[in-house]
């Protein structure tokens, strides 16, 4: 069995602004910093093996915080990135709504449905995904492994460990900042064992903005 630990970035400057943000590099805010600090003291307990991050820098400094402590590289893995955001990247959401309403509106109400203009659409982004979390557990068998990656990516996820397909994306809530996401991999199945867990954030806690 594999154990698998997945963590999302902390606030990013993009969050703090309530601006769209995909696979554009835009860095963690002050607050995102501190939370990456905070789901490392949660995180160092836990005896692990290996460490993978998205490359985009806010996945990555989120890591950073986590490997420091527990003293293991971090491994560079492009398939953990978040959704290609073509023409919405670094948009504000009010300028979104006014933009693109029809296809704003099926993200946040039907998003397994969803294409982005120019970027990917969420099944892809779906099976992207799958397929890369299941070749790191192939490469770690009997291992536990922390994984630090983006919002979409852990909702989608956690459809799919859960059976509910790409139609069920839309019944997972948001993951919230540097939250944990807990996941079971044995016989080649997955198995959700607890998602978008940050109690132990405090009054530090941060979502999405408003907009999604």
């Amino acid at each position: 069995m594999v154990k698998l630990y997945i963590i999302r970035h902390g606030q990013s400057n993009a969050n703090a602004k309530d601006i769209f943000l995909g696979q554009h590099d835009l860095g963690l805010a002050e607050l995102g910093y501190e939370q990456a600090k905070i789901t490392a003291n949660f995180l160092k307990d836990i005896p692990v093996d290996a460490i993978y991050s998205s490359d985009l820098g806010r996945a990555y400094s989120t890591a950073e915080a986590t490997a420091k402590l527990v003293n293991l590289p971090i491994i560079i893995d492009k398939g953990l990135r978040e959704i290609d955001g073509g023409e919405w990247e670094e948009i504000p959401f009010i300028e979104l709504w006014k933009n693109y309403r029809e296809s704003l509106m099926l993200f946040t109400t039907d998003i397994g449905n969803s294409k982005i203009e120019g970027g990917e659409s969420v099944k892809e982004l779906y099976e992207r995904f799958a397929k890369t979390v299941e070749n790191i557990a192939k490469e770690n068998d009997g291992k536990t492994v922390f994984l630090f990656s983006h919002a979409t990516c852990i909702r989608c996820f956690g459809a799919y460990c859960m059976g509910q397909g790409l139609q069920g994306v839309k019944n997972v809530p948001w993951p919230n900042n540097a939250s944990v996401t807990e996941v079971e991999y044995d016989n080649g199945k997955f198995n959700m064992v607890r998602y978008g867990f940050d109690d132990f954030m405090g009054e530090k806690k941060s979502g999405l903005p408003e907009g999604y």
